[in-house]
């Protein structure tokens, strides 16, 4: 068996074995696209799952809008169609033919043209912002508070299963205000949603900030973002929300008449997360051993491998097995029993740890015997030996215990990753040799952004919004400044 590899050697390599060898995805026959396993399917269900019950519970209802943009719709609001032209991959021809020349082949069939190009959606904007003129007449239309899951494609020249694909699943939530604060409203409150559920049930602490304005989302007043610490020191965007002012409006003339009769554009916004939170939560937590998962997310919780030599005893074993399996069941603990006779146990060991299960339970004749059980923690790889009578209730309390580990872990991570610095020749020897998350003064213009990312490859990942004011200069020129800013290499 091949040696892992592990993270000090190589971090990058080590990311990609462990997506494949926990079964969480592939590269696939188009290039740059993925094909997502049903271990790692499972995962993004129970992503997608909690997520859209906090979108409802804040409003939100789920609608669906088509995969192909009009380029004439698609150009409409000249920002958002600039910031993403590199990226479009466009329709020209609706139909194929055989080959004169080569019956075996098909071509383009040149009188298929289409009488208008169409985008494949990079972003929904456009669609929804021209199918929205029609649903919005008034102030009781208001507000307008629309999600979509679906598929983007953004036509990537590198790419990295879950991190950076030419085609990603995603859900882009877009909704329509009467009023400019009410829609800033909107974006800040969608930011602490993605907070919530990336630091309670991915276990993943995040910098809650804003976008400069050359890193802010194309076509926005305002991008809000949270920003990860992987352990490699790097940075990921976990998630965004935009105040879009009324640019989109505008771009596609969507009025509302006020109590008074006036007719004014309505103000918007758009917020979004992606798989790209898979590969956060693998590259926060996991080890060289495997995937480690938060309870909450895990697909499986919980592993019970018998030990047995016969099969009276894989009898009497399973006989308990079933018990603790109904009796976590109940409790809303997903559990399996793994009494596959193809597979040894000290195989099924490695396979779960690799896979990330937060619990392991082994339980042999004489575990029978002593009415005792053998636990295994995934997160710390603690074993112990305990009663099992009661033994659910020692699960149950693991889930927690487990989920809050897995965050304060990688808050102390962060803690001890994160450093002030005032001096930009000391910054560039920094970030090279360290990595990390660095808290410098800048003199908030481009071209001093522009610079730290062509020297060093690093950018400022967010203006965070707990900053306090603080005199200083910017490290780059000297220049005055009023807070701090997070600069770190990203993904």
């Amino acid at each position: 068996m091949a040696k892992n590899t592990t993270r000090a050697e190589d971090y990058s390599k080590w990311y990609n074995d462990l997506v494949n060898r926990a079964g969480l995805a592939e590269n696939s026959g188009v290039r740059g696209c993925m094909v997502i396993k049903p271990y790692g399917f499972a995962i993004w269900e129970k992503i997608q799952a909690q997520l859209d019950i906090m979108f409802k519970e804040t409003g939100h209802q789920n609608a669906y809008f088509p995969l192909f943009i009009p380029k004439s719709l698609f150009e409409a609001e000249e920002k958002n169609a600039e910031g993403f032209a590199k990226e479009c991959a466009v329709v020209t021809h609706y139909r194929l033919k055989t080959d004169p020349t080569d019956k075996t082949k098909l071509i383009v069939d040149p009188e298929a043209k289409l009488e208008e190009e169409l985008i494949v959606r990079p972003t929904s904007e456009a669609i929804i912002w021209n199918t929205y003129k029609g649903w919005i007449q008034s102030y009781r239309d208001l507000p307008l508070l629309i999600n979509q899951w679906a598929n983007v494609v953004r036509w990537e020249m590198r790419t990295r299963l879950f991190l950076r694909t030419s085609e990603f699943l995603w859900q882009e939530g877009h909704t329509a205000h009467a009023t400019k604060n009410e829609a800033i409203a909107e974006a800040e409150q969608m930011l602490d949603v993605y907070t919530e559920f990336t630091e309670n049930w991915m276990s993943m602490p995040v910098i809650r900030g804003k976008k400069t304005e050359s890193e802010r989302f194309a076509g926005a007043d305002d991008t809000y973002c949270i920003e990860a610490m992987m352990q490699d020191g790097k940075a990921l965007q976990a998630g965004t929300s935009h105040f879009l002012g009324q640019n989109f409006a505008k771009a596609f003339d969507v009025k509302f008449a006020d109590k008074d009769g006036k007719l004014e554009h309505v103000w918007a916004t758009s917020w979004g997360v992606s798989t790209r939170l898979m590969g956060a939560l693998i590259m926060t937590h996991s080890d060289d051993e495997g995937l480690v998962l938060p309870p909450k997310l895990a697909p499986i919780q919980v592993v019970i491998v018998p030990i047995y030599k016969s099969a009276e005893e894989l009898e009497q074993v399973s006989i308990k097995a079933n018990e603790l399996v109904q009796k976590l069941k109940s409790m809303g603990i997903s559990v399996k029993f793994d009494d596959d006779d193809n597979r040894r146990p000290g195989w099924k060991f490695a396979e779960y740890e690799t896979k990330g299960v937060p619990v392991r339970v082994a339980l042999g004749p004489r575990d029978l015997a002593e009415g005792k059980a053998e636990i295994v923690r995934r997160d710390t790889k603690e074993k112990s030996v305990v009663a099992f009578d009661g033994i659910e209730n020692l699960i149950a309390q693991l889930m927690i215990d487990i989920q809050e580990n897995l965050f304060n872990r990688a808050k102390q991570f962060r803690a001890d990753n994160i450093q002030k610095v005032d001096s930009y020749d000391v910054f560039k020897e920094k970030i090279e040799k360290e990595g990390g998350f660095y808290l410098v003064h800048w003199d908030g213009t481009a071209e001093t952004e522009a610079l730290i990312k062509s020297e060093t490859q690093a950018t400022i990942r967010c203006i965070p919004l707990d900053s306090v004011e603080e005199d200083g200069k910017c490290m780059v020129t000297g220049k005055p400044s009023k807070h701090r800013v997070v600069v770190a290499k990203a993904y």
